[in-house]
């Protein structure tokens, strides 16, 4: 079957690869891609946006099965266009998609369904928002409530960075109409993991836990950023742990999501730590995160397209994974997350050896890569340990200059120990 991929990241990148390999798949489509990924899909330069343009490129060239990668046109519809049209896609509507779009519903549906997450309020003045922060103190969790690539959460350790969260977000549209209305809740102390799974018609599908690293800086020092490495699995926290997080909380958000008149359909993310009282919830994604995907996916040994079509079809998927421990690092332009330098030279990507490399803002010029986005590339590696695939990565990456570049030195440092 042919397929098509929306978005243009490295999460994308890693999708179309895996598709690449898949037995029941004979060609890959990128809509609208990135030049790092060309050699493995064609890529056709049209809006993620423009969902008549697209349904019209896959009736043109036939594809089976659209794959959406990015949130925002989960949020806008797309899943919804094309079932109206007859079309076959993988992901949320966007009544399900609201799970992300909104971090105030998503903790109502939490609350209402009795999801273990953070005690929080919401809040669209400034005035009582700094009162709550006031009366409970910090260390103290702010969250713009829309779409914010990821960067739209302040951890505060103290009131007073709170307060600037606060003044920020409400007063100064930090993040424009996502932080119209934020969400304040209580900090949770514990270890934060990913745990994914593919989900349609009463069928849950896990996959293997992965951990984010989100500080820009080593130790994790500095601001959030959207991730800059991940492993995959996640060795050093209890083994019952996933289980106990897809019971009560995998499994409740889908009956949930039922419940509520919103069958969800796509890849469940469920962002938790592991707390003293168990697992609980610290925001979701109706879609793969960025940069879980580029270590989860690559384990999965079944074909991945089959996999989804058995799943739309009410079948029993299949979903093997491999026993190797796969870690990835970013590579970030100089001032990401805020004002990331651009058209920085890359070396020549394609001669870094033993290593997966997922391209996100580059972009290809006289048969050379340049920095065009904040995060620019991952490179990944798999091997027997975590230790021994960091090993790896760090081994090439240190291997060659990158000019008006930084990556952190201590991906998957929990698991050394």
């Amino acid at each position: 079957m042919k397929v098509l991929v929306i978005g243009s990241g490295g999460r994308e990148h890693a999708i179309v690869r895996q598709f690449k390999k898949s037995p029941s798949v004979t060609e890959v489509f990128a809509i609208p891609g990135n030049d790092g990924m060309k050699d493995e899909a064609t890529c056709i330069a049209i809006s993620q946006l423009d969902f008549q343009a697209i349904a019209e490129v896959v009736r043109r060239e036939k594809i089976t099965l659209t794959f959406v990668g990015p949130e925002q046109p989960l949020s806008e519809g797309i899943v919804d266009y094309f079932q109206a049209e007859g079309l076959t896609i993988f992901g949320p509507t966007q009544a399900a998609a609201e799970l992300e779009g909104s971090k105030a519903y998503a903790k109502d549906v939490m609350d209402r369904y009795g999801i273990p997450t953070a005690f929080y309020e919401v809040f669209d003045q400034v005035e009582p928002a700094l009162a709550y922060v006031k009366k409970h103190g910090a260390p103290i969790v702010i969250k713009a409530d829309g779409l914010a690539a990821g960067k739209g959460v302040v951890v505060a350790m103290t009131e007073q960075e709170a307060q600037q969260a606060i003044i920020s977000m409400l007063d100064g549209q930090r993040f424009g109409d996502a932080s119209s209305r934020i969400v304040i809740e209580e900090f949770l102390e514990g270890e934060e993991f990913s745990l994914l799974a593919f989900v349609h018609g009463g069928h849950i599908v896990p996959m293997p836990i992965a951990q984010d690293h989100k500080r820009a800086y080593d130790g994790d020092k500095g601001p959030n950023t959207g991730g800059m490495g991940a492993y995959c699995p996640v060795p050093h926290l209890p083994k019952g742990l996933t289980e106990q997080a897809l019971e009560t909380i995998v499994h409740k958000t889908v009956e949930a999501m039922d419940a509520e008149g919103r069958p969800f359909t796509g890849v469940l993310y469920a962002g938790l730590i592991a707390t003293s009282e168990g697992p609980k919830v610290i925001e979701f994604n109706t879609r793969f995160g960025d940069p879980e995907t580029q270590v989860v996916l690559p384990k999965l040994q079944s074909d991945f397209g089959k996999l989804l079509i058995d799943l739309l079809e009410g079948q029993e998927p299949t979903a093997e994974w491999d026993d190797l421990h796969h870690l990835g690092v970013v590579v970030a332009a100089e001032g990401y997350p805020e004002v990331p330098v651009k058209g920085q030279l890359l070396p020549e990507l394609h001669k870094l050896e033993g290593v997966q490399v997922f391209h996100a803002g580059t972009v290809l010029q006289q048969e050379r890569y340049r920095g065009a986005g904040g995060r620019l590339i991952l490179v990944s590696a798999a091997a027997e340990t975590p230790k021994e695939a960091a090993t790896k990565v760090y081994a090439t990456l240190d291997s060659v200059a990158w000019p008006s570049c930084f990556y952190r030195k201590d991906i998957g440092w929990r698991t050394f120990s």
